[in-house]
């Protein structure tokens, strides 16, 4: 199993860039940079991959409406090349209020949209020329919606490889099928090792039957915080704050995809006063009202005899990468989690 984290700069760039290489040294195998509405992350991963030299970087995620699919195809292939073959592209649809409220575009149709950039983007990095008939992208611009004038073109530099890596960030059924159907990997949220076969087990078999075999196995990325030792047993409440915000507040009623799968892993009671209180402006009373059986499941909290039998009950979920979110006040401490998570992962 493969160790994972995302970038966390709040502290400044040029720390966090040194943390990543002493990290990198500790055994970290993987650096998610986010976006989000935050600084882009196409800059943070060219900055990264001059400073390290075996970690894969990774986007974490581009959202697949903000580039054109050409744009998203030439950006992921010019990381690669400046990183020599590290860079994963890792992508996803966010949601309405992101997507129409910060960059202004209509959030419609994730699932044919992924489809169609997914194969636009293999077809720049294949040096083909691009030529695409899609429901949503047509390229070249059909003459009666432009001047006329655009020809199939492709791409100018020969990519350091032909098929780089696609992680999708996906949560609904019909997106988790699709993801194991055209993805390398696939990165959920608050992935529950016990209850990850009777929310997605469905879809992702439906997805892999129509798997290329080329693509080979589905690497799925799970997220969960990290914290050992015999007194992180506190440290279960600092993740509540995090899981309140999204099965709460990301997302108006009956449009928040989090709290949907709080109702799908059987929380339904719960996730409906949460989702009520932190909507009524009662973040507190929402944060304490998530359940610690939740916490706990979704985490890596706890001595290493402890973390090592959820270790190894996200193995058996089928989870190749642990993104983890180490919870240590200082750089010496979150190296000191990935080295600990190492020892027991080896």
């Amino acid at each position: 199993m493969r160790i994972g984290m995302a970038l966390n700069y709040s502290g400044g760039f040029a720390e966090a860039s040194e943390e990543v290489a002493d990290l990198e040294r500790a055994g970290l195998d993987i650096i998610f940079v986010p976006e989000a509405y935050s600084f882009d992350a196409v800059s943070a991963l060219g900055y990264l991959a001059a400073k390290t030299s075996t970690i894969q970087l990774a986007s974490g995620i581009f959202q697949i409406y903000t580039r054109t699919p050409s744009l998203t195809a030439m950006t992921a292939a010019g990381l690669d090349y400046v990183s020599n073959g590290r860079f994963v592209m890792g992508i996803g649809a966010s949601g309405p209020q992101v997507i129409e409220g910060f960059h202004g575009v209509k959030y419609d149709a994730p699932l044919g949209r992924t489809r169609e950039l997914v194969d636009i983007c293999r077809q720049v990095w294949r040096r083909e020329k691009v030529q695409y008939d899609g429901k949503y992208y047509k390229i070249p611009l059909p003459a009666d919606q432009g001047t006329g004038l655009g020809k199939p073109l492709k791409l100018i530099n020969h990519p350091v490889r032909e098929q780089i890596p696609v992680v999708i960030a996906s949560l609904g059924p019909k997106n988790v099928a699709l993801t194991a159907e055209i993805a390398e990997g696939w990165e959920p949220i608050f992935f529950h090792p016990e209850k990850a076969e009777s929310v997605w087990g469905e879809a992702l078999a439906a997805g892999k039957a129509k798997r290329d075999p080329s693509l080979g196995e589905l690497n799925i990325y799970a997220g969960p915080a990290l914290a050992i030792g015999d007194d992180v047993e506190p440290m279960l409440q600092w993740i509540k704050p995090h899981l309140a915000l999204y099965i709460g507040g990301m997302g108006a009623k009956g449009k928040n995809f989090y709290n949907d799968l709080a109702c799908r892993y059987g929380y339904e009671e719960e996730a409906e006063k949460i989702q009520d209180l932190y909507l009524a402006g009662k973040k507190e009373e929402a944060t304490a009202a998530v359940p610690d059986e939740l916490v706990r499941a979704v985490s890596l909290i706890g001595t290493e005899s402890f973390v090592k039998e959820r270790v190894a009950a996200f193995e058996a979920a089928g989870v190749t990468t642990l993104t983890v979110a180490p919870l240590a006040a200082d750089r010496a401490g979150r190296v000191a989690q990935v080295e600990k998570l190492r020892a027991i992962v080896d």
